[in-house]
């Protein structure tokens, strides 16, 4: 009996379509479109562009945080490869040209 290849239900970052991808051979087997958004009621504006500046200063605030933990990931991996390489012996680096 043949197995049936899996399927990666996937959302565009971009525009919120939603794929579905063939994880075998990498291809998309069908497209379903975002739903579009609803019209803007002039009504509801100030309200509308307040939540967008709030969202916009969460999503800030999520990269800076991002930067911050990033700085000490990368310290910390700098740090153990330190480590590592003061209990090797120092080596002259093997290059192509001497292997000829």
């Amino acid at each position: 009996m043949a197995k049936k290849a899996a399927s990666l239900e996937v959302t565009c970052p971009c525009c919120q379509a939603k794929l579905t991808v063939d994880a075998e051979l990498g291809v998309v087997l069908s497209h379903a479109e975002a739903p579009k958004p609803p019209k803007v009621d002039l009504g509801n504006v100030s309200e509308m562009l307040r939540e967008q500046t709030r969202l916009r200063e969460e999503k800030f605030r999520q990269s800076v945080e991002a930067e911050r933990n990033k700085e000490e990931i990368l310290n910390r991996k700098f740090s153990q490869a330190l480590e590592k390489s003061k209990d090797q012996p120092v080596e002259k680096p093997l290059r192509d040209f001497d292997l000829d």
